[in-house]
């Protein structure tokens, strides 16, 4: 039995980062191939980030447009911040479970397949003026 947990739960609230924020899990792309966009779009504003990602040719760009928007709504409508204030504070892509498969080879060998998946997060803070 946990001591003192109702303490450690409003610790855990108060102390909870209060920034808008949207998860995507289980993207079927590998978050090597995530990360390379992701790193174009840290720090700018929502406006730019979205104009950069619909002229960019990866197959990241799809997801990640769907992932900003729903951040900026999560900001618009539970906190109350205007769109153009805001900007991508942090956004990462951790590994998600692989799913393994097999390629079958000559001679009955067979070569294995990782198909990778991600945990893309974007995080928006405003403009301090």
């Amino acid at each position: 039995m946990a001591t003192r947990s109702k303490q450690k739960a409003l610790n855990r609230q108060a102390n909870a980062d209060s920034r808008p924020r949207a998860t995507a899990k289980f993207v079927r792309i590998s978050p090597f191939k995530v990360r390379v966009v992701l790193d174009i779009i840290k720090g700018k504003s929502v406006n730019e980030a979205i104009a950069i990602l619909e002229n960019t040719p990866k197959a990241a760009s799809e997801a990640l447009i769907k992932l900003v928007n729903s951040a900026a709504a999560n900001g618009e409508n539970n906190q109350n911040l205007a769109r153009n204030d805001m900007f991508i504070a942090e956004c990462y892509a951790n590994e998600g479970p692989t799913l393994k498969r097999v390629q079958p080879v000559s001679k009955g060998r067979a070569y294995r397949i990782n198909k990778r998946t991600s945990h893309i997060t974007v995080v928006l803070d405003t403009v301090k003026a």
